[in-house]
């Protein structure tokens, strides 16, 4: 099936048509702005090239831990008064963590700029770290997990028990929330070690979009962020590990949970280095598992029904295109206890080997093309979400124009390149998690 010009055409049309300015201060900060003044709104993320998969064995869950540190206050900003500046200007803020990078953002009224980056610069100086604060953020932290994985139905699952199974290397299989011990044993050394080797300037993109002026931003980024003294950005490990060669099975009981589940994860091409490999598989999950309409909910809910419902994915903790390698596709489903799991993974097989044999339907490849492109444009069309996006593909990849690129590279795949997808997703190189309910 040829790639279809008119997808093409329009994917290139509707992307919006962002100036982008890229600069490097002298202490090794990178900085990209995207001014667009369609509302008088501006959004400022910083993001730091350190995740789940940085954090050293005997302190899971220690770059989430530090990622709440980061809002205990600062050389001039009291405890949680970041929150308080933003938020009394009417804007909001907020930090995750993801496996790769750890990003802080705030959007407020356009004429709040020089406010937030100020509140950057300063802890990007200096976070105050103290014994009363990480004692409060360990306590903070457990509460979380007790709240989102112990005491919840499928808590955890399949973001923390399948990377065990799917991975062997502690960076990928580790439980990024934290071990409580762990957690427990954090201190206030740990901290400044974190701080120090991770949260230099060198190891971070600033990324500012909305309306602003790219000169007046400019000068306001040199006078906050260029004090900042420089130091070296860690050397980036690689966290590559050989693919599987064998299936790998793995089982998890969940006391609470009202029916049994799947998690099925697959191997992916490297996301950075192998883009043109990667890009099919965002399309097969739109033909496999997005919306009513689609192969598995046809065949394993509605005809078969064989589960109750069923998704899949890419990545650990979601995110088409913000992670390094490796980098999982995941199945996941929940299903009735008279369903057995061998069931379910030979349905899965089935219709991976139809796409793999057939290929897609008439018209099928527009539709997905063209679903993923709307929903990618409504996400970045908000001013958060497009600083956000700018920051990674700056830290990861040096090109933030891949905001834009993208929806003419998912018009550009075509439908033979999906079917050679499919076909990588084999039996004989999977994990599959089974997890058992409390009734089960």
């Amino acid at each position: 099936m040829a790639i279809s010009p008119v997808v093409a055409a329009r994917a290139a049309s509707v992307a919006p048509d962002l100036p982008m300015v890229r600069a490097r201060l002298d202490n090794g900060l990178r900085v990209v702005l995207a001014p667009d003044a369609s509302a008088a709104v501006v959004a400022v993320a910083v993001t730091y090239d350190v995740g789940i998969r940085s954090e050293p064995e005997g302190r899971t869950g220690f770059a989430h831990l530090f990622e709440h540190l980061m809002f205990q206050g600062s050389e001039h900003i009291g405890k949680t008064e970041h929150f308080t500046y933003v938020q009394g200007a009417g804007g909001t803020l907020n930090g995750t963590t993801r496996m790769d990078y750890t990003n802080y953002y705030e959007m407020l009224p356009a004429q709040a700029l020089e406010l937030a980056l100020f509140l950057e610069a300063d802890r990007m100086r200096s976070v105050r770290l103290t014994q009363e604060n990480l004692e409060n953020q360990v306590a903070v932290v457990k509460e979380e997990i007790r709240v989102n994985v112990l005491n919840r139905p499928y808590g955890g699952f399949p973001w923390l028990l399948l990377p065990p199974v799917l991975f062997e290397t502690f960076p990928n299989a580790h439980d990024g929330y934290g071990d409580f011990r762990d957690l427990e044993a954090a201190t206030i050394a740990d901290a400044e070690s974190f701080f120090e080797r991770y949260y230099a300037p060198a190891n971070a993109a600033l990324s500012i979009a909305g309306d602003v002026d790219v000169d007046a931003a400019l000068a306001l980024v040199e006078r906050h962020f260029s004090t900042i003294a420089p130091r070296p950005a860690p050397p980036r490990p690689s966290f590559a590990e050989p693919p599987p060669t064998r299936e790998r099975r793995g089982m998890h009981v969940d006391p609470l949970a009202p029916q049994p589940a799947l998690a099925v994860g697959y191997r992916l091409p490297d996301p950075l280095e192998a883009l043109d490999e990667f890009l099919p598989f965002v399309l097969l999950i739109e033909a496999l598992a997005e919306g009513d309409a689609s192969r598995l909910q046809r065949r394993l809910v509605q005809r078969d029904r064989l589960v109750t419902d069923i998704a899949a994915g890419i990545g650990v903790m979601g995110g088409a295109t913000d992670g390094r390698d490796p980098t999982p596709l995941i199945v996941q489903a929940r299903h009735p206890a008279t369903t057995g799991t061998e069931d379910v993974l030979a349905a899965l097989d089935d219709e991976f080997a139809r796409v793999t044999a057939l290929g897609l339907e008439d018209g099928e490849l527009q539709r997905l093309q063209a679903r993923w492109v709307g929903r990618y444009l409504r996400r970045i069309d908000h001013v958060m979400a497009r600083a956000q996006t700018l920051g990674v593909q700056e830290l990861q990849r040096g090109r933030p124009e891949l905001l834009t690129e993208l929806p003419a590279l998912i018009a550009a795949v075509d439908a033979e390149r999906v079917q050679r997808a499919a076909a990588g997703l084999r039996p004989d190189a999977r994990a599959v998690l089974e997890l058992r309910g409390g009734a089960a």
